[in-house]
């Protein structure tokens, strides 16, 4: 007889050395691919008829929760910057759920593109129940005095400016009972030697994500976010070396990286009306480091 193996049991798990030559990375040249949807997820129509915005809706994390959206019965709209492909696959995977999914293609480090977006949302859709701050990207540098100024702020513009301009315009909008939901990272709670950049735009979301709960709290409003640690995602392949991707995640308790659809299910719950007591809050799914925060 065989033992059926547990996913929380800790066994190192190394992945297949790799790279890509592009940034934002593409889902479908990943080895393996990324689990967007847990086999075992049980869907209970707790975001029946919503309507949710994605940045990085394309792969990922981002297409995890846009596809758990469509099952729990939302329509969706996906932010990406350019990976029509992978968008489209995201786009086809929500259709399959019976929901509506809408593609916007664009750079939202830029504040005018973000208020089109949201304006795209609502003339589609009629409103916007649940905003998802997730597109974020990395660039890996051994020196405070390798990040140049233009890096610096892009990284800044599209981890945490496009948080900023997105939740401004989507604000006039949202209505009692909508929630914003960030995504920050275990870098925010311990830094990263290479990500100087990243790790202190993921500081900012999680202060970004306190004040902004305690603003809205009266409109009924509510703001947390989510702090995966190491996920199997786009970002990885196409910013680390092969030698660092093999080893992703084998330093966590876990001793292995996550998978997309092992976050997915917080922003279900941050989104529903099972979380309606939580704002200001940040959940930790990061195989088992203990950051107190």
């Amino acid at each position: 007889m065989t033992t059926e193996k547990n996913p929380a049991q800790p066994q190192k798990q190394t992945l297949p050395p790799q790279t890509q030559h592009r940034r934002p990375g593409i889902q479908s040249e990943m080895k393996p691919l990324p689990e967007t949807i847990h086999p075992g997820y049980q869907a209970a129509g707790k975001l029946t008829d919503k309507v949710a915005l994605i940045t990085g809706g394309d792969s990922g994390i981002g297409r995890a929760v846009a596809v758990l959206y469509a099952k729990e019965g939302a329509d969706v709209a996906i932010a990406y910057l350019c990976e029509d492909d992978d968008a489209a696959e995201t786009q086809r995977l929500v259709e399959a759920e019976g929901r509506d999914c809408l593609l916007l293609r664009g750079d939202i480090g830029q504040e005018a593109h973000c208020k089109q977006i949201i304006d795209e949302t609502l003339q589609t859709f009629g409103r916007l129940d649940i905003l998802v701050n997730n597109a974020a990207e990395q660039h890996p540098q051994k020196s405070i005095a390798d990040i140049t100024s233009e890096q610096f702020e892009r990284t800044f513009r599209t981890n945490i400016f496009s948080f900023f301009y997105l939740t401004r315009a989507a604000l006039p909008h949202l209505k009692p009972g909508s929630a914003v939901i960030n995504t920050a990272s275990v870098t925010a709670y311990h830094g990263h030697k290479e990500l100087l950049d990243y790790s202190s735009t993921k500081g900012a979301v999680v202060t970004f994500t306190r004040s902004l709960a305690l603003q809205l709290v009266e409109q009924g409003i509510r703001v947390n976010a989510v702090a995966p640690g190491p996920i199997w995602t786009p970002l990885i392949p196409s910013t680390f070396t092969a030698e660092q991707v093999a080893q992703f995640g084998t330093t966590t308790p876990m001793k292995r990286a996550g998978q997309p659809s092992e976050v997915a299910p917080a922003y279900v719950y941050l989104a529903a009306a099972d979380s309606t007591y939580m704002t200001g809050q940040v959940l930790h799914v990061n195989g088992g480091e203990i950051v107190n925060g």
